[in-house]
């Protein structure tokens, strides 16, 4: 950790709507959202001395959330599994152990779509320590797909301007990345 303390009572007020709102976009259940924030908050303020600055607060107050929401996926996914039908088709004939369950696609699935939203997350987080006019040609060009000649007018830049700072901005992004996929 840094040298500076965190202040937790302040750290949960200004995190806790946040991580409510996310927890809901996933789990849709406001009791079941309210204790995986608290159970993150415990776990994040338990391990603070383990926090490194490395990144935004929020983005691992998130990170830990997504592992407490794919916790919680997993265990359901044991306790509705049927433990019997694991061996044994409809018919009764036994079959091998290793055959996918019924509903392990489904949790895969759903970690998966939490990875990659965590990865979208962390891309954001980076796109926003851009300099200002490098985010704007960004988001020109790669999330509202504009083409280069309309971005080169509307920022008021030469085509070759465009493209040195694309190469710039995705240098710095391709950092920002790795630093976060190192934590």
């Amino acid at each position: 950790m840094s040298d500076s303390k965190i202040d937790t009572e302040k750290l949960v007020e200004e995190q806790s709507d946040y991580l409510l709102s996310f927890a809901m976009s996933k789990l849709q259940d406001l009791e079941l959202a309210k204790d995986l924030v608290q159970d993150t908050f415990v776990s994040a303020i338990t391990k603070l001395d383990s926090f490194e600055n490395r990144s935004n607060i929020r983005t691992w107050l998130t990170s830990i959330l997504n592992r407490k929401i794919i916790d919680h996926w997993r265990k359901a996914e044991t306790r509705y599994t049927d433990p019997v039908s694991s061996f044994f088709d409809q018919e009764g004939r036994a079959k091998h152990w290793l055959v996918d369950k019924k509903n392990s696609t489904s949790v895969e699935s759903v970690v998966d779509k939490i990875t990659q939203e965590e990865a979208t997350l962390e891309l954001y987080n980076c796109i926003e320590k851009l300099p200002p006019k490098w985010r704007g040609v960004i988001a020109s060009k790669y999330l509202e797909e504009k083409v280069s000649e309309d971005i080169c007018k509307e920022m008021e830049i030469t085509p070759s301007n465009l493209w040195v700072i694309i190469h710039r901005a995705k240098l710095l992004l391709r950092d920002c990345l790795t630093k976060a996929e190192l934590q």
